[in-house]
């Protein structure tokens, strides 16, 4: 396993991500690996020129590229062209509406990806194997922090996250981390 790759997103990337079947379609790419539409279509209920469509539009802006190491003439196979995508909000113009709704649209359907996939471990959990099936974790804590402090902190979770990647080794199970963090309204 090499450097991970990070799509670093711009406007128009961001735009193209701001449809929930072109979120899923790239996570199932990371999480699983290349596909075709019609595999994709079927894991997702949906028709298979539906995520043809989709599929061009990712490609289109970067997030995915044809596998032409699988596949012939009748099957087109896509995989991620990256491991991650990064998004730094503050490359983006603040004051443009159409951008706001993008990023609000964006973000919104990545926590609902969240929230589905924590939702089906633990409708499934009863039937993990042990010693899997308590090894999970849904904790929440409200911190108080200033907003370097608070940077620091990101900086310090990620750095964790960094030193346990690394290759699949036998007996591992792929985990699914997800971290948020956003300042709330203090309650009077």
């Amino acid at each position: 396993m090499g450097q991970p790759t990070y799509h670093h997103m711009n406007v128009e990337g961001l735009k193209v991500l701001a449809h929930p079947m072109r979120v899923r379609l790239l996570g199932l790419l990371r999480t699983h690996g290349p596909a075709t539409a019609s595999g994709l279509a079927q894991r997702l209920g949906e028709s298979s020129g539906t995520t043809s469509w989709h599929l061009r539009q990712l490609a289109e802006a970067g997030f995915i590229e044809e596998d032409t190491e699988r596949g012939n003439r009748r099957e087109r196979w896509w995989r991620a062209a990256q491991d991650y995508t990064e998004l730094r909000e503050r490359s983006l113009p603040e004051d443009d509406p159409e951008v706001r709704d993008a990023l609000v649209a964006y973000m919104s359907h990545i926590i609902e990806g969240y929230r589905d996939r924590a939702i089906g471990f633990v409708r499934s959990r009863h039937t993990w194997d042990e010693p899997w099936r308590h090894t999970s974790s849904m904790s929440d804590w409200l911190l108080p922090m200033g907003a370097d402090e608070a940077r620091r902190f990101f900086a310090e979770i990620e750095a964790v996250v960094e030193r346990y990647r690394r290759p699949a080794a036998e007996g591992d199970q792929a985990f699914a981390v997800q971290f948020q963090a956003f300042p709330i309204e203090a309650e009077q």
